[in-house]
């Protein structure tokens, strides 16, 4: 989760770093934030992304 467009940078580094070490088909990566929009999540390679904690809880079961 994002508070400020500045922390979102991070965000790809993360999905990155899960695929340099081969995990990223076992990680399930939600992204969500003020800042944060579903186009971001998608051009980042997320698997989802969610407005709020409620909705995320709903997208992680959905994805398991």
């Amino acid at each position: 989760s994002a508070l400020m467009t500045s922390t979102m940078v991070h965000m790809p580094r993360v999905v990155q770093f899960l695929k340099d070490r081969g995990l990223r088909d076992e990680v399930k990566v939600i992204v969500g934030g003020a800042p944060v929009l579903p186009d971001w999540a998608e051009k980042i390679g997320a698997d989802g992304y969610a407005p709020d904690a409620s909705q995320a809880v709903t997208l992680a079961k959905s994805l398991i």
